[in-house]
């Protein structure tokens, strides 16, 4: 089930975006208590994005319980059944993949622990075991990423042959930023996706899946679009030890925005990022205080972001603050 089609399906099955009656209450004085399952720290983004919860947690006064799956799901999993366990208020779970969570969440809910999700989405058969997302529309992350593209192309005439490097394969951001750069890409049949693979949105495997491209089309590449900024980075190396020029004979798109592609900008070696706001930490506080104490929650959170194009990168660096 996909984001926008959240709402209308909770109405149809009649569900509320309420819990059952907590053990924590903010009147008894007792210390809020939240179990933490991130994916692991494969990026600058995520690495931002761990800090910012756990700042804002100290900031507010909770206990987290904070686990590093380190890319792997069924670490995810293991650290949900620990929580449950533990009888924590609250989890908070950035899922690596979208599907395989039912059976762990149901148990989370019949131990009437709200289970808020974070920066990715799931799949599951039952939508009332989750209680919120706090995140990004990664679709329109795509749309954004393939509008800069035809905007700074459309002065030229011929094929545009694009990569792409993606995520995470069954993640959501993988899956929607794709999907969002196709749907606007698909009215501009000059525009083509030649070749098409997963780099784990690491740096390293951007270099390395990036290096066979450069085998496989050579020249043929006119633009590289990467589901995050650290694979971007990666394939950077790759085109320059290719003998060809980044942002230059190949234009390159990122998405997150994150310090690293800024300092890629501002060196004339990459295009454009566009914003996936890691810093999520207060958002995710007010959501699990209120979850906790039974308060009704939106189903989706949205973080405000934006499109930074190599122009204004050194102008807005001294503004990150990841």
């Amino acid at each position: 089930m996909k984001r926008r089609r959240f709402a209308a399906a909770l109405a149809a099955t009649g569900l509320a975006a309420t819990w059952a009656t907590p053990a924590w209450s903010q009147a008894a004085g007792k210390k809020l208590v939240i179990g933490f399952a991130q994916t692991g720290a494969e990026s600058e983004w995520r690495t931002a994005n761990t800090d910012s919860v756990k700042a804002a947690a100290q900031a507010a006064g909770y206990e987290l319980k904070f686990s590093d799956a380190q890319q792997k799901q069924e670490n995810q999993i293991k650290a949900i059944r620990s929580f449950i366990a533990q009888k924590v208020d609250v989890i908070i779970l950035a899922p690596l993949v979208t599907t395989g969570w039912d059976t762990v969440l149901k148990e989370a809910k019949a131990a009437k622990i709200p289970v808020i999700l974070e920066s990715r989405n799931v799949v599951v058969k039952d939508p009332s075991t989750w209680t919120t997302f706090v995140g990004s529309d990664f679709v329109e992350e795509g749309r954004r990423a393939a509008q800069w593209l035809l905007g700074h192309t459309k002065n030229t005439t011929g094929t545009v042959n694009i990569v792409e490097l993606q995520g995470t394969v069954g993640s959501d951001p993988a899956i929607e930023r794709k999907k969002g750069f196709e749907e606007v890409l698909k009215a501009h049949p000059r525009y083509k996706i030649i070749r098409s693979q997963t780099a784990d949105f690491t740096r390293a495997k951007g270099k390395e899946v990036m290096e066979a491209f450069l085998k496989a089309e050579g020249k043929k590449i006119n633009v590289l679009y990467a589901h995050n900024d650290d694979m971007a980075i990666g394939a950077i190396q790759a085109i320059e030890e290719a003998g060809l020029k980044p942002a230059k004979d190949i234009l390159v798109i990122g998405v997150d925005a994150v310090k690293g592609a800024f300092e890629a900008m501002i060196a004339g070696k990459m295009n454009v990022s566009v914003e996936c706001n890691p810093l999520l930490g207060p958002q995710l506080m007010e959501a699990a205080a209120k979850a906790a104490a039974g308060q009704q929650l939106p189903r989706w959170i949205k973080s405000i972001e934006g499109v930074f194009p190599a122009e204004v990168a050194a102008k807005e660096f001294p503004n990150r603050k990841y």
